[in-house]
């Protein structure tokens, strides 16, 4: 219990502190595992509670992919634009690695090629969560950012395999199978009703069908597993619910993963050496991924914001090397914790560093878009509603019920829910990605009177600002959840800001 209280401790305080100075907690998490593996060899601190949160470091990453799994549509995997894009930067990526790696350090091409391939994967966890975080995973940069890594852990499995002169056993036809057994999981989820047992139900999904039936049955990865197992869930009604409970215990499990990557060991100053050789080369994982998502047509914004997510190693890569070549789980453990470090910002203000190279940027883009990109404009539109959520629903249905002589337009990120949306003949509404500046900057608003605004903080910040500077002065409402950022949207410019959970009190007592 004591390492318990000093290691969750010091991950707070830690976390706390790169918070305050406008990093990610994530690599206070980092921080903390390299300060207790420092603490046990040079003050003779033990460690013996390593074990317990490796696997608690474990749990969180199964419960990620799972609730990523959720929300995947497994068809998004073969598009050429993501297979395509996956395989030939695996490939120019490990050219890149494998030749600076041998003539730098002069090591033989066949480590340089392995250490090359490990170094080609992206994290599967930090871009997950980073999309997450801002409401961005079913968006479609995400979409294509999840689909790209999903092939690439598809190529990491194949990677172990060939090392390890083991192919994956003939129980993974078994994968097939399960692949056609959908029915049976909606109907699961259709017995266990609300709360625990649903909650039970995912857990029990993604650590025992990840870990067991795929890791020891199959011979395929776990986190694989937990990823299919979560899609065999998706599209059921109750994903919704079972991805809202399961993102929080996901978020405080997490907390161990980082930590266990310090705690791989003290580096040496070769190994430092290394990882900041390999992490100067990021710049041309980042160079491919953006100019081959563009060479497929996807507009810069899109490929800027994918290759954002992107750039950085993955923790996959630190799995595989365990396997194949334990002797480098040091020195890789060391470039990606460095990668973290300059991914985790790049992530967390992409908008801002898009909108600021959007110009510059825009002369790299082809002729022609992406179905998923085509440019909208609203015509006759007299009310907007943005963001298509529970909230944005309600508030469609109560414009049209209320205005009946003003036309009202729907708008979300997610392309999935549109078109489902569209299906029902209730709504209208269409694609479009609020978080872009550019969109409401361009965006012809002579016909519109209000906007209602029911996405995430962020997207509502950009909205009401860029409103604003090109001219609009019909009335901005927007929904938020905590009383600082209602604060921040009135003085960018909104009429008011909705508290919806304190409103929805409100409207409870009206109803006496």
């Amino acid at each position: 219990m004591d390492a318990v209280v000093i290691w969750l401790g010091c991950a707070f305080i830690f976390g706390f502190g790169v918070q305050r100075v406008g990093f990610p907690p994530l690599i206070g998490y980092l921080m903390t595992g390299f300060g207790l593996t420092y603490a046990s060899q040079h003050f003779g601190y033990s460690l013996d509670g390593e074990d317990a949160l490796r696997e608690i470091g474990n749990i969180g990453v199964l419960i990620l992919l799972f609730t990523v799994g959720l929300k995947l549509d497994v068809s998004e995997v073969f598009k050429k634009e993501v297979f395509g894009t996956s395989a030939l930067h695996m490939a120019l990526s490990i050219l890149v690695y494998a030749t600076v790696i041998h003539f730098v350090f002069s090591w033989e091409w066949a480590t340089s090629l392995l250490l090359g391939s490990l170094l080609s994967f992206s994290s599967t966890v930090l871009a997950a969560n980073s999309l997450e975080e801002r409401q961005e995973l079913r968006a479609f940069h995400g979409r294509m950012a999840i689909g790209i890594l999903i092939v690439q852990d598809l190529g990491a499995m194949e990677l172990i395999s060939i090392t390890s002169n083991e192919a994956p056993r003939m129980a993974s036809l078994g994968l097939m199978l399960l692949c056609v057994s959908r029915p049976v999981f909606h109907k699961v989820l259709d017995w266990c009703g609300h709360g625990g047992i649903l909650i039970l139900l995912g857990l029990t999904l993604a650590i025992v069908g990840g870990e067991v039936l795929f890791h020891h049955v199959l011979g395929l990865s776990a986190e694989l597993g937990a990823l299919v197992m979560g899609a065999m869930c998706a599209k059921h009604f109750k994903a919704s619910e079972l991805y809202s409970a399961l993102w929080p215990l996901k978020e405080v499990f997490l907390v161990g993963f980082f930590m266990t990557i310090g705690l791989n060991g003290l580096p040496s100053w070769d190994d430092v050496y290394f990882a900041v050789v390999v992490v100067a080369l990021l710049p041309f994982q980042a160079l491919f991924f953006f100019f081959l998502l563009v060479s497929f047509k996807l507009k810069v914004r899109t490929a800027f914001l994918t290759t954002a997510a992107l750039t950085n190693f993955s923790e996959f890569g630190l799995i595989v090397a365990a396997k194949v070549m334990p002797e480098w789980t040091i020195p890789l453990a060391v470039a990606v914790s460095f990668s973290f470090l300059i991914s985790a910002p790049l992530n967390k203000y992409a908008h801002t560093l898009f909108d600021h190279a959007e110009k510059w940027l825009k002369r790299f883009e082809r002729d022609g878009y992406h179905p998923d990109e085509a440019p909208m404009t609203l015509g006759a539109t007299n009310i907007l509603i943005v963001g298509l959520g529970q909230i944005g629903r309600a508030a469609f249905k109560e414009a049209l019920r209320s205005n009946q002589d003003k036309v009202v337009l729907g708008i979300d990120s997610d392309a999935e829910k549109v078109t489902s949306l569209k299906k029902l003949g209730d709504y209208n509404v269409t694609f479009a990605d609020a978080d872009h500046a550019n969109f409401w900057r361009t965006l012809d608003t002579s016909e519109l009177d209000s906007v209602i605004l029911t996405c995430e903080y962020d997207a509502a910040l950009i909205a009401i600002v860029n409103l604003r500077k090109q001219g609009f002065d019909g009335d901005i409402i927007a929904h938020s959840k905590y009383e600082d950022q209602a604060r921040k949207m009135e003085l960018a410019g909104a009429n008011h800001s909705h508290m919806t959970l304190h409103e929805a009190g409100k409207g409870l007592l009206s109803h006496l």
